[in-house]
């Protein structure tokens, strides 16, 4: 069956991989499962309930939601009607939730819980296109979206053949899906993608390994994101059955419940699944400590290359035998992949999961290109630890003189809603996607990133600083969380960090040190002197101009819900400036403080 458009995955799905769990959520603390049937039926229900309700094709239908079944219902039954689905993050401010609204002229929108509902009603109230709101829990006195398949089903008679005709002219280049994502400055922006931006997308990067129908996945990154969204249509092309965590907090457990074969993260994730396994082991008996520190060195040793030798094989057997079959046990026992995108991750991470027998496909691409422009791929074993892969299949790429990657392909966007010169800024007229990012091809085809290009700076001296470089080896550390980079026109570079508070409770209380909160943490001289020596030790890794000289603790955790954070877990740079001058002042003008 040739699939073009989104909504042809589910008849793909339909036609070659029936089965009852093709996708499964949470109620009531009990897993309930999907047929692909029922997928179909509820997707069609909501077309015929939308058209019912008076929307025509390219009308917009946006959704603020947490990841669940009913997600993919609304998803498939917009895209087959011919409309536009407009998703939007639940952690996004109200001055976003109130641009995006207006800017992508919604017509209905569909929340999930009471909490979003009462934040987002006031908005709605006074913004013009949107004629609708439901939800997907029950809440009193709100339309429940039950409402819209249950108008569907009434309708069906009426609506069946011109929703069959709709189908017909739906075009692979039709726009299926207007993406917010946040910029530098300013308000978000409207990506906008086709049907072929997603499918080209999906049906490319579903190469990259050999899962099928008889497999799973759980997924916990929001849907609302262009790298979950993708993967979404990637995993149903495959028949993978597609299992959503109930929340964060529960991914570890829900895990050992699905018993995925392949999931998707982002690295902040994975580091802090490592940083927790590190932290158990603190607890282990000196022998048993022993053995696992001497299980990852070896695991920070490895390569898929299998360069180690015969001794060093042996070894790693014993290793897994001893420590890494638990790891995998926690991860439910049967994950082989798990897919990395969104940001750098790094390489040790990648070494000793890979040395665990958990293979690490490390991705990269933006939202502009649907999104995956390289990927690692087990299948062809081109894995380069330190790499993002080979570019993909039917996608062009070049490095410009000054270093940034350039793309060109099915999966490059549409553009930006309402914003046609800042799109002709970004894509050239040859085709060509100015990604922003600085990179560089290995010698065995493998795209490795250096760095952003508009985060690279000047030292006064005239030498470049690559922040992100750093900040990813200082992110090693298992004392540190997070931490920014500074110096940009300064004669040294300096830090803002956010301590791990995790291992510096541990570390208090082993030491028999005294808080009230983690602002008097970050006072004690103790903790202090503690990341004074830790910031000594890495600063021996990196060049002499990359060395941190200053740093200040802060007290704060930095999460997309606070704002410092995109929700991929990204820097926002220019929040984390603005909310941490002071900090900068005192480092850099301690005479003016």
């Amino acid at each position: 069956m040739k699939v073009t458009r989104t909504f042809d995955i589910l008849d793909n799905l339909a036609a070659n991989y029936p089965k009852e769990d093709t996708l499964a959520g949470k109620e009531n603390k009990k897993w309930v499962k999907y047929s692909t049937n029922n997928y179909v039926k509820n997707a069609n229900n909501v077309s015929y309930g939308l058209l019912a309700l008076g929307l025509k094709p390219g009308d917009k239908v946006a959704t603020v939601s947490n990841n669940r079944p009913e997600w993919n219902f609304i998803d498939m039954g917009l895209s087959q009607a011919g409309m536009v689905h407009v998703p939007v993050y639940p952690t996004i401010s109200y001055e976003e939730y109130e641009h995006i609204l207006a800017h992508s002229d919604a017509k209905i929108i569909i929340v999930s819980d009471k909490i979003l509902y009462k934040k987002i009603k006031p908005i709605i109230d006074k913004t013009k296109s949107i004629q609708g709101i439901y939800t997907f829990n029950k809440i009193e006195g709100a339309n429940h979206w039950s409402a819209i398949t249950e108008l569907g089903q009434k309708s069906e008679s009426f609506y069946a053949k011109e929703l069959v005709d709709i189908r017909k002219q739906v075009k692979e280049d039709d726009l299926v899906t207007i993406i917010y994502t946040s910029g530098t400055t300013g308000l978000s922006k409207g990506v906008m993608l086709s049907h072929k931006n997603l499918v080209s997308n999906a049906v490319a990067t579903s190469k990259a390994h050999y899962f099928g129908s008889e497999h799973r996945t759980l997924s916990f990154l929001p849907l609302c994101h262009v790298y979950e969204r993708m993967l979404n249509y990637h995993f149903q092309y495959k028949g993978i059955s597609f299992y959503y965590a109930e929340n964060v907090g529960t991914i570890g457990e829900n895990l050992k419940e699905v018993k995925p074969q392949i999931f998707s993260t982002v690295p902040r994730l994975l580091e802090s699944v490592f940083a927790k396994i590190q932290n158990a082991a603190n607890d282990l008996s000196p022998l048993k400590k022993e053995i696992f520190d001497w299980a990852l060195k070896l695991g920070f040793r490895y390569d898929h290359d299998h360069k180690n030798g015969f001794l060093y094989t042996l070894q790693l057997k014993l290793a897994n035998k001893l420590v890494f079959s638990k790891w995998r046990e926690a991860l439910g026992n049967n994950v082989k992949i798990i897919v990395s995108g969104g940001a750098a991750l790094q390489p040790r991470l990648a070494r000793v999961f890979g040395a665990a027998g958990i293979y690490v496909l490390e991705g990269y691409g933006l939202t502009e290109t649907a999104p995956v422009i390289a990927v690692s791929n087990f299948v062809t074993r081109q894995m380069e630890i330190g790499t993002v892969g080979p570019v993909l299949s039917g996608v062009s790429l070049k490095i410009a003189d000054d270093g940034e990657i350039m793309a060109k392909g099915p999966n490059i966007m549409l553009g930006y809603y309402k914003n046609p010169e800042l799109t002709k800024q970004v894509i050239t007229e040859e085709g060509y996607f100015h990604t922003g990012d600085i990179g560089e091809l290995t010698a065995k085809g493998n795209l490795r990133i250096t760095d952003r290009k508009k985060e690279i700076f000047k030292m006064s001296s005239g030498k470049y600083i690559s922040p992100q470089v750093i900040e990813n080896k200082f992110k090693e550390s298992p004392i540190i969380e997070q931490l920014m980079v500074v110096g940009e026109n300064e004669k040294f570079a300096s830090a803002i960090i956010s301590p791990s508070f995790e291992q510096l409770h541990n570390y208090s209380k082993k030491n028999k040190i005294e808080y009230a909160s983690n602002k008097d943490l970050i006072d004690n001289k103790e903790i202090i002197s503690l990341f004074q020596k830790e910031v000594r030790q890495i600063n021996k890794n990196v060049g002499k101009t990359e060395e941190i000289k200053r740093f200040k603790l802060v007290c704060e955790e930095w999460t997309p819900v606070s704002g410092e954070l995109s929700p991929t877990l990204k820097l926002k740079r220019k929040v984390l400036y603005q909310k941490y001058d002071h900090l900068l002042e005192e480092i850099y003008n301690p005479s003016k403080i």
